[in-house]
């Protein structure tokens, strides 16, 4: 039985490789950016690549909340790094071959037995999951909602430190 993270949770620690055959491990970033990770099902479909393209328009936006993109379906890295050059796409497009990482988010490997679920979750630079948005088909929402929380974390830090 898979038991999905939740809100609170810590974000599982994990490495993959990159659209450039990189390993990326999150250690390097986590406590330093807010982070936010979306699952999408295949490289090249029509939705994933809305989702992909949407979330390479707002990278600048996400910059300017010290979030980091990061991209993970169980396509190979030479599918990832043709799929990364043909949309421009400069965050990191993660190979998860074999589903370990989306199991260790708790998110079925298959929805209704066919397609891997579309889940994205934001966060923060403690290393805590503060938001998770789940769907099939509002894939232009995964930006917005990851976008809008991403803007209330980043505002959030700035009033602490101002109090300091």
């Amino acid at each position: 039985m898979i038991i999905p993270l939740a809100v609170g949770d810590p974000v599982p620690e994990f490495s993959l490789k990159d659209q450039n055959g990189n390993m990326f491990d999150i250690k390097t970033i986590l406590g330093r950016k807010n982070i936010v990770i979306f699952f999408y099902p295949q490289d090249g479909t029509y939705n994933c690549t809305r989702q992909v393209c949407y979330f390479r328009d707002f990278a600048d936006a996400f910059d300017e909340t010290e979030s980091v993109i990061i991209g993970i379906s169980g396509q190979s890295v030479k599918s990832h790094k043709e799929f990364a050059e043909k949309n421009n796409i400069r965050y990191p497009m993660l190979s998860d071959d074999g589903d370990h990482v989306r199991r260790l988010f708790g998110i079925p490997p298959k929805l209704f037995g066919f397609l891997p679920g579309r889940v994205t979750y934001v966060v923060d630079k403690k290393g805590k999951i503060v938001h998770i948005f789940s769907s099939q088909s509002q894939v232009e929402r995964h930006v917005d909602e990851a976008l809008k929380v991403s803007l209330i974390l980043k505002k959030t830090e700035d009033s602490e430190y101002k109090k300091i």
